[in-house]
């Protein structure tokens, strides 16, 4: 069982930046591929970006390759996504999520835990 916690979100200008973090529970962080997602309004939960279990392997969607940076720091049971360059489209809550399989994921359904949300909104 993993619990996770995002924060970080918050009102920002285009071309600004944020740093979202994600917390997790328990003693196994390492063992879980983490995955970044949004969801807009009137929208379906998409894809943002992976990170392999070691942090050595990250994939992201075209919509923010560039833009956005996935890590994570395993002493810390904490997944990180640093967000740049924001752009009224990236407006969206974004969900942290845990996938105990290994395997690196795009797909909001291989994903074994979530987190609550936090609420991302670029400004034009």
């Amino acid at each position: 069982q993993v619990q996770l916690v995002e924060s970080g979100g918050g009102l920002v200008q285009t071309g600004g930046s944020l740093r979202l973090s994600c917390a997790a529970s328990g003693r196994t962080f390492s063992t879980y591929t983490m995955g970044w997602f949004r969801q807009a309004p009137g929208k379906e939960r998409e894809f943002v970006a992976t990170i392999a279990r070691s942090g050595g392997g990250t994939y992201y969607a075209t919509s923010v390759k560039g833009r956005f940076t996935i890590s994570r720091d395993n002493t810390k049971n904490t997944a990180y996504l640093q967000m740049n360059s924001l752009k009224p489209e990236d407006t969206a809550v974004y969900y942290c999520a845990a996938d105990g399989s290994g395997v690196v994921h795009t797909t909001p359904w291989n994903y074994d835990y979530w987190g609550q949300g936090t609420q991302v909104t670029v400004s034009s």
